[in-house]
């Protein structure tokens, strides 16, 4: 056990990665549908960890910490600076609402309590789940003008706090808006018919009658049929098939034929389909799998469905495409025989309905034909085929540039008041992912590797700063008691119900958007989950990623504020 503790402390890497891996696997543990989640549960293993005393050099955590800050901004910075105008300044002011209760709640709260600028730091952190205000807090606590024994002090209070309050704030969040939230909106029964009528108002095609726009994210299928039905007594053209199909409520699309044994393209000048062709038909799955009846019976053939069909990712860059709604796109003749089969935004997914709006930054999901495809893409904006290279020039020449405007400093009143170098990197983050919306052959960083500079870099960040307070952090939860989580009840509760009231009431949401609209505000997913369960709908999530977008920008930078204000 000597040995293990003196490897620890001379190599405090090796206790770093034990942390990580230990902390994440706890974090998928669920009991009941409950779990502590990775970050809560990164900190509470290197609390663990700390009690042998390791030491940690202080830069480990800040480069870590700046590419966690750099990814969330390149993240949400499309949907951060898109929604400054338009339709989507209404949803920003709520969402800077949210956040300022958010802040003044923590603190009164705190201030009442006479907590210190640590335990405040930590009670915000946890209460309203945004950890990455525990990096931003330690940064300006840093630039504070105290010795450096209170410093430490406050920071080694900050983890304390925060994983008190963190429970609740995620469960509760959850529960809050969820449960609560629809009750005082007017009861869950009539939140639901609300949320069911603007789903129906959402799907009204005003160019035709088109009921493929569905919430769920249905796949899209391939089929073969032997028209003998009627309806081909007459040789029919294929857009008199699709024609009929269309009004009987089923958009599909005639993709190839056999006839007399050849096999032509839909394509073909003059072609015409009679009785005993075969047919090969697209469309989502629960309108192609139906009654056959009017087509005839479905047959096995082999070598008429071998032909390519293709999906791909496309990231909305046309200005003729940004402000359709996709019932307008879907009129458009280069979307012939191709189906939109999801929408992210902000990395999040939005419901597919005639009336949801595109907007520039949007990833669209299409599948069809290789070559109705291939000819689409280009049509809507960039096509985001995977690759495995990251521009790490952007990154890092894009985190320093944001550090050095960060360290910047004025002085108020003999208070120094800068961004730090952790909200440099957020701002920076933030200009860089506009950026690359608005030009999308550089700067490009794949989902997966955002991800590892998301989940790695923040929770790197949280292993050090468990592993460092360890020590201290069992007196430290001693010393605060139990009142620090009856104020953690409260800075998360008061936002969230005053927020549900105020978007109902003055900003006029509709129910499922002005929850969707606090869980964003907040940026607790989990919450978002809770709702669209409880809802039975996507619908929530339209009021999700614009306020998510603010609220993740500005409850980091409140994490300055909330010290200054202590301070």
């Amino acid at each position: 056990m000597e040995w293990i503790i003196e490897t620890f402390r001379n190599n405090p890497e090796i206790p770093i990665f034990l942390t990580i891996g230990l902390g994440f696997w706890l974090g998928q543990l669920k009991f009941k549908g409950f779990s502590l989640g990775t970050v809560t549960s990164v900190l509470l293993v290197g609390v663990l960890v700390g009690q042998l005393d390791i030491q940690i050099p202080g830069p480990v955590k800040s480069v870590f910490f700046l590419l966690f800050l750099f990814a969330i901004g390149y993240s949400v910075g499309p949907q951060f600076f898109r929604s400054l105008k338009g339709s989507g300044l209404k949803q920003v002011g709520f969402a800077c609402v949210i956040c300022l209760l958010c802040l003044f709640c923590t603190w009164g709260a705190c201030k009442i309590m006479g907590y210190n600028v640590g335990e405040t730091v930590g009670v915000f952190a946890g209460a309203q789940t945004i950890s990455a205000v525990i990096g931003a807090g330690i940064d300006t606590i840093n630039t504070l003008g105290a010795d450096a024994a209170t410093k430490k002090n406050w920071i080694d209070m900050i983890p304390v706090a925060y994983a008190v309050c963190y429970v609740y704030g995620t469960i509760g969040s959850a529960w809050l808006l969820s449960s609560v939230g629809p009750r005082i909106l007017g009861g869950i029964d009539k939140v639901k018919a609300d949320t069911r009528e603007l789903e129906k108002e959402m799907s009204k095609s005003s160019v035709a009658s088109d009921p493929a726009y569905i919430i769920a994210n249905r796949p899209v299928a391939f089929r073969a049929y032997k028209a003998d039905a009627d309806f081909f007594d007459t040789p029919r053209t294929v857009a008199e098939i699709e024609d009929y199909m269309l009004k009987q409520g089923k958009r599909l699309f005639v993709e190839r034929v056999r006839q007399n044994g050849e096999i032509i393209e839909s394509e073909a000048s003059g072609l015409k389909v009679s009785r005993g062709d075969e047919i090969v038909l697209s469309g989502r799955r629960e309108f192609i799998i139906g009654d056959e009846q009017w087509v005839g019976e479905e047959v096995y053939d082999n070598e008429l469905l071998d032909f390519p069909a293709e999906q791909i990712d496309v990231m909305v860059t046309k200005k003729t495409v940004s402000g359709l709604t996709l019932d307008q796109l879907r009129s458009r003749k280069f979307m012939y025989g191709v189906t939109v089969k999801s929408i992210s935004r902000s990395g999040v997914d939005i419901p597919v309905l005639a009336q949801t709006e595109l907007q520039a930054g949007d990833t669209l999901t299409i599948i069809g034909l290789a070559r109705e495809v291939n000819a689409a893409a280009p049509k809507i904006g960039y096509v985001d085929r995977p690759t495995n290279k990251s521009d790490l020039i952007l990154t890092g020449l894009g985190i320093f540039v944001g550090c050095m405007i960060g360290i910047l400093t004025i002085h108020a009143g003999g208070v120094p008041i800068s961004l730090s170098t952790s909200g440099g990197a957020l701002i920076s983050g933030l200009v860089c992912g506009w950026l690359r919306s608005k030009h999308p052959t550089f700067g490009r960083i794949p989902q997966p590797a955002v991800w590892v500079m998301d989940n790695l870099g923040l929770n790197m960040f949280i292993a050090v700063i468990g592993i460092t307070a360890g020590p201290s952090f069992v007196s430290g939860l001693k010393e605060m008691g139990i009142g620090l989580f009856v104020i953690g009840i409260i800075a998360t509760t008061l936002p969230l119900i005053l927020g549900v009231i105020i978007g109902s009431k003055i900003f006029k949401f509709r129910p499922a958007i002005t929850l969707g609209c606090c869980a964003g505000g907040r940026t607790t997913t989990a919450a978002l989950g809770a709702i669209q369960d409880a809802l039975g709908s996507s619908i929530p999530a339209m009021g999700y990623t614009v306020t998510y977008a603010i609220g993740n920008t500005l409850l980091i930078l409140m994490g300055v504020a909330i010290v200054l204000m202590t301070a």
